[in-house]
């Protein structure tokens, strides 16, 4: 295996990973600031970390390595996907995401990938675009603003703020949605841009 698809595969094997360590504490039954619950933050927000640089560096160094091939590009975005959709899914049981958006997302995505399997199946590679990039970007940053809530009762941080303990971690959660409302709203805007370029190859199949 290439090893720029390796960068790409951690993202693969850290998904579950991650969804593991996060439900740890609520299996356990462990309450706030429990040594599960600390363990837990202190492990998934550099394991997170590192699953999102190996997107950089994946095609950075399969690009400086010349180890761009179609079916890296493929693998890429569905790498992706399954590192955000499992990560969404926790955010979704913990109420830091709207299930309606969850589900938006959900549905954008497996249209996505039906999409480049179609045009894989007629020789044609669908690589990530500027529209599917700049909306990894904002899958990113929600997962860090929603772990971020999450690690704040985990570390028992919450009672340290006193009466504005409440206030702040509601301003954090209506936050949280208006980033996760971003995400839907760039996920549909960029399948848009696929459809109008690749959806004659969708067309031609039909």
């Amino acid at each position: 295996m290439k090893t720029s698809n390796k960068f790409t595969l951690a993202r693969l094997v850290l998904a579950p990973v991650l969804f593991f360590i996060y439900f740890i504490p609520e299996w356990t039954h462990s309450c706030s600031g429990s040594v599960l619950s600390v363990i837990s933050v202190c492990l998934m927000i550099p394991l997170l970390a590192f699953a999102e640089l190996t997107d950089y560096y994946d095609g950075s160094y399969a690009r400086r390595h010349n180890e761009v091939s179609d079916f890296g590009k493929m693998f890429d975005p569905f790498a992706d996907v399954f590192l955000h959709m499992s990560m969404f899914t926790c955010f979704v049981f913990s109420g830091y995401m709207p299930v309606i958006l969850y589900v938006l997302i959900f549905y954008r995505e497996f249209g996505q990938n039906f999409l480049r399997m179609v045009a894989a199946k007629r020789g044609t590679a669908i690589a990530a675009r500027k529209g599917g990039k700049l909306k990894t970007v904002f899958y990113v940053v929600s997962c860090f603003v929603a772990l971020a809530q999450e690690g704040m009762y985990r570390l028992d941080l919450v009672k340290y703020l006193g009466k504005y303990g409440e206030p702040v971690m509601k301003y954090a959660l209506y936050s949280g949605y208006g980033f996760f409302a971003v995400c839907a709203l760039l996920a549909y805007i960029s399948f848009a841009d696929y459809l109008k370029n690749f959806g004659s190859v969708l067309k031609d199949s039909i």
